[in-house]
């Protein structure tokens, strides 16, 4: 699946609803439902430094992420081999600019998200 649209793709673009979750929590600079859309063991990526679990994840985000008002302006979703890859223009109080955010998903859960430019 591929799609392109303003920051109001995520209602027109069929996504795995475990990213859209994902993405719409961090939108809403929400870290519990964030962390509700992980496994238990889930794991964040964040350019080769990994997080593993709710803490660490919670650690990450606090200093990079949510923590930092991020916006998640979605521009371009695709299927690519098992992975669902979510292009963003990526706002807030910390990175800024464009991104790739790739997610393995695991029954409804999320179990890796990769940060990438």
């Amino acid at each position: 699946m591929r799609g392109r649209a303003d920051g109001s793709m995520l209602s027109r673009v069929t996504m795995d609803p475990a990213v859209r979750a994902a993405i719409d929590a961090a939108n809403k600079n929400d870290i519990a439902a964030f962390l509700a859309c992980f496994t238990e063991d889930g794991v964040v990526d964040d350019w080769g430094r990994e997080f593993r679990g709710a803490k660490r994840i919670t650690e990450w985000s606090d200093n990079e992420f949510i923590g930092k008002q991020v916006s998640l302006d979605v521009t371009d979703v695709e299927d690519r081999d098992g992975e669902v890859v979510v292009t963003a223009q990526v706002g807030g109080n910390g990175f800024n600019g464009p991104s790739h955010f790739s997610f393995r998903v695991d029954g409804d859960k999320v179990s890796r998200m990769t940060i990438r430019a």
